[in-house]
């Protein structure tokens, strides 16, 4: 019901921007967002304010229209959560005005590299383990074990909201604003994008109570990125008090006092489990990092390699990602892999591809220069090598799709391990191999390491252990079996979906298929 495929909004960010470990798409993606003027960039870089903190409980009001905002579409911004939805009577309440928080770090200048600058690298603490993907919570639902009372009655609701989901989803967040209009500073202008991943992702979580071990690990790491939106515990219960209206409004033929207090119970949990996992990150991590751009370099007219400077250790894996907040859009986060392993130096890398009407990557390719500071939530994702075996690892990239490929192949030459890997580096043409050169150094470098580039028309590219011209998951096929292989997939939704079956075919395991989906990315906080 939930399934996109395309990126986030009419910003379907780079293909590189990350796509989950095995994880299948999550948010619907409305369209028809109308252009707006690049606002002025903010002098200095200043947070957005928080909605205050209030009471949730407000007088009833009229039903609100559905219609969201006609501006581009931004990523989504997902409040955080508190212990239960309230249904006492609602009391008036006065608006309150809550004034702008200012981020203390300005930005710095190009030379910041200077000893003594805040940018300078410091030890780097060690990165968190990979979180587990969505795909693991919606697998928790196909288990042996008999459902629960409240799962079946969750599971109803769902069935038959579903073919009404984005009438649910625009009255939910058009009952949230009128409600508590406090909240829509947590939001970017537009709505049109990210306006489900909130409400998706918490009717994905709810069908999936019975497992209370990948369900709070899920929502841990949720609760953890909206740090970055401003998020506290308060926000919570108008959220929930809202998405039981709107589900009362839809479901009407499962929705009942019971189904109500099954609804109530799991949501309960679900904000209960982000609102702790965010307290105890608060203790020991930023909501957000500053980061310098050090370098920027054009590979083509719409792909640069981007370098910066975080302003504090950043702890990450190789084959993760991370968003990204620029100074020009302010409350608009995307996603992209890290392009390298981590360094000592501290430094980190992304691949960005500039896209039609793609605000943040657009800004990152012809705006950003070495000397801008630009914003960086937690890292994500589980597309993470295991070096507890010695398997060989099957890659398969697609245009900046091979950023965290790259990342990859140098996890695995730093830990000394040498195991087989295969890289199968796809593109339109040989042009648009950007990368090419970096990854035939490496497998000169790596005797373990074959690098085949495949492009889809004209001549095969120079290079490499193999060339193919064709499709990337052909080529694949022609190169198996892999049955011994931990495969790893980066790339458009498209090669993600094609991918998958190629993989199968070539002898790779289902559970050995590794993937970051833009949609899983996109419900992870974008």
């Amino acid at each position: 019901m939930w399934e996109r495929v395309s990126g986030p909004g009419p910003e379907p960010e780079p293909v590189h921007e990350p796509a989950h470990a095995k994880q299948p798409p999550t948010a619907h993606a409305p369209t028809g967002a109308a252009p707006v003027q690049e606002p002025t960039v903010p002098e200095p870089y200043v947070q957005q304010p928080v909605a205050p903190q209030r009471p949730v409980q407000q007088p009833p009001v009229q039903e609100p229209a559905v219609q969201q905002p006609p501006v581009q579409q931004p990523p989504a911004q997902e409040p955080a959560a508190q212990q239960r939805p309230v249904q006492q009577p609602p009391v008036q309440e006065p608006t309150v005005q809550q004034q702008p928080v200012q981020d203390q770090a300005p930005a710095a200048p190009a030379d910041s590299a200077a000893p003594g600058s805040v940018f300078t690298p410091r030890e780097r603490p060690a990165a968190p383990a990979p979180e587990p993907s969505l795909e693991a919570v919606r697998a928790s639902a196909s288990s042996d074990t008999p459902a629960s009372p409240d799962a079946i009655l969750i599971r109803r609701t769902m069935a038959e909201i579903e073919p009404v989901a984005d009438k649910v989803t625009s009255y939910f967040y058009a009952l949230l604003f009128v409600q508590y209009p406090d909240l829509r500073a947590l939001f970017p202008a537009s709505m049109d994008t990210q306006r489900d991943r909130l409400f998706k992702a918490l009717l994905t979580a709810a069908q999936h109570v019975d497992d209370a071990d990948v369900l709070t690990a899920y929502l841990a790491n949720l609760g953890r990125g909206h740090r970055k939106y401003g998020t506290v515990p308060d926000h919570y219960p108008a959220v929930g008090e809202c998405l039981l209206a709107a589900l009362g409004r839809y479901a009407t033929s499962s929705w009942g006092p019971e189904t109500e207090a099954a609804w109530v119970r799991a949501y309960t949990a679900i904000s209960q489990i982000m609102i702790d996992a965010a307290s105890a990150d608060e203790a020991v991590a930023p909501a957000w990092w500053h980061a310098e751009v050090v370098s920027h370099e054009l590979r083509t007219p719409d792909i640069a390699v981007v370098t910066v400077r975080p302003d504090q250790p950043y702890p990450f894996l190789a084959g993760q990602y991370t968003s990204v907040e620029t100074p020009w859009w302010p409350r608009v986060w995307r996603h992209y892999s890290f392009a390298s392993a981590p360094r000592s130096d501290g430094l980190l890398s992304f691949h960005v591809k500039a896209v039609p009407a793609g605000w943040v990557s657009n800004a990152m390719v012809h705006r950003a220069r070495p000397g801008d500071v630009i914003r960086l939530g937690a890292p994500g994702g589980s597309m993470t090598v295991d070096h507890t075996t010695r398997s060989g690892l099957l890659c398969v990239g697609g245009g900046t799709g091979i950023a965290p490929l790259k990342a990859l192949v140098e996890d695995v030459a730093e830990h000394g391990i040498h195991r087989p890997v295969e890289v199968f580096y796809g593109a339109r043409s040989d042009h648009d191999l950007y990368d090419l050169d970096t990854m035939l150094q490496l497998e000169k470098a790596h005797p373990w390491l074959s690098v085949r580039p495949v492009v889809a028309t004209g001549p095969a590219a120079r290079g490499g252990t193999s060339s193919e011209t064709g499709q990337l998951p052909d080529a694949v096929r022609q190169y198996g079996p892999f049955q011994e292989y931990d495969a790893y997939l980066s790339g458009p939704p498209g090669l993600i979906r094609s991918g998958v079956d190629a993989l199968v075919g070539a002898g790779v395991p289902a559970d050995r298929i590794r993937h970051d989906s833009v949609e899983e990315l996109v419900a992870a906080g974008d």
